[in-house]
């Protein structure tokens, strides 16, 4: 962006959103005249309502892909208003984007008011993702209409649950995940950390009656990283699924982790789009939506885009998950 005009105001801001991906082509925004469209297309078309002097622009902090959905997701954006007109509260912005958006699918949540250096992106410390599986439904008109869209059908009536954590386990820590990364990735390198991987029984479908619940079991994976690699969430989904119907051993994931190699027989396969969401985005002093961020350890030029003070930088040149 351009210098502001005398006595403009120039304020940036953290907003969190959250979508249901079924009906974008991911979330990035898709320019031109292409038919696909992305959830920033109606966040920036809301934007405009704002009057900002310049264009609202918005820096997503996680790239997801068409059909995957997000609790939470977040993006900081710059609003400049006219000489003379303070800077919208966090609240009134919340209010003013949800009040334009045209689709019923995206919902922006909160704001917060951050400082001119800070990036959605390069700031956050921690992603967090959900797959959710469904286990008892041999066949795919079986499963409710509410979930369809939401989960990944399995016909298998259960998995090996004790054999996918055991699993997960090896790919726990700082590891070469080229094995776990589709081709097209932007990525300089694939060394990742995963802090996080686990398997649990999930909750019954608030959608579904008794009598339908009645055989099917919801499974919740949860992965957390600084960042990943494209796909990679979903790639490892399908191995520890894998695993979880017998197909493979807690041995053999450590042995493809080590591989390194990304078309081998078993790691191929990628987890469909629609079981998967992303749960939360979080940067150094700032909770779960609990508060304002704390700007006192954060003192200094440069400050917020050197990451937590305490983590080393991972890469953040992944594609959509």
């Amino acid at each position: 962006m351009g210098s502001a005009p005398a006595g403009a105001v120039r304020a940036r801001y953290l907003v969190y959103f959250q979508y249901w991906g079924t009906a974008f082509n991911g979330v990035a925004a898709v320019r031109g005249a292409q038919r696909a469209i992305g959830v920033q297309n109606f966040l920036e078309e809301a934007a405009e309502r704002l009057n900002s002097v310049e264009p609202v622009k918005f820096t997503i902090s996680s790239r997801t892909d068409a059909g995957v959905h997000a609790l939470s997701n977040s993006a900081h954006l710059d609003v400049q208003r006219r000489s003379g007109q303070p800077p919208f509260s966090p609240e009134v912005l919340t209010e003013a984007l949800n009040t334009h958006l045209r689709h019923p699918a995206i919902r922006v949540v909160r704001a917060f008011r951050v400082p001119s250096n800070f990036h959605a992106r390069h700031t956050a410390t921690s992603r967090t993702y959900l797959y959710r599986l469904a286990t008892g439904c041999p066949r795919p008109n079986q499963l409710s209409v509410f979930e369809r869209n939401l989960c990944w059908a399995l016909q298998a009536n259960s998995l090996d649950v004790a054999a996918m954590q055991e699993a997960a386990q090896h790919l726990l820590g700082t590891h070469d995940f080229s094995a776990f990364q589709s081709a097209g990735s932007p990525a300089k390198s694939s060394v990742r950390t995963l802090r996080r991987a686990t398997v649990s029984p999930g909750p019954a479908s608030p959608f579904l009656s008794s009598q339908e619940n009645r055989g099917l079991q919801f499974w919740s994976l949860e992965f957390e990283s600084q960042s990943f690699l494209y796909r990679q969430v979903r790639r490892m989904t399908a191995v520890l699924v894998a695993v979880g119907l017998g197909v493979l051993t807690p041995a053999q994931v450590k042995a493809i982790l080590e591989s390194r190699d990304p078309l081998g027989r078993h790691q191929t396969r990628v987890a469909p789009a629609h079981g998967l969401f992303l749960m939360a985005v979080r940067y150094p002093g700032l909770g779960d939506l609990d508060g304002s961020l704390d700007f006192a350890q954060w003192e200094g030029p440069g400050a917020w885009d050197r990451g937590a003070p305490s983590q080393p930088r991972e890469p953040m040149d992944g594609g959509p998950v």
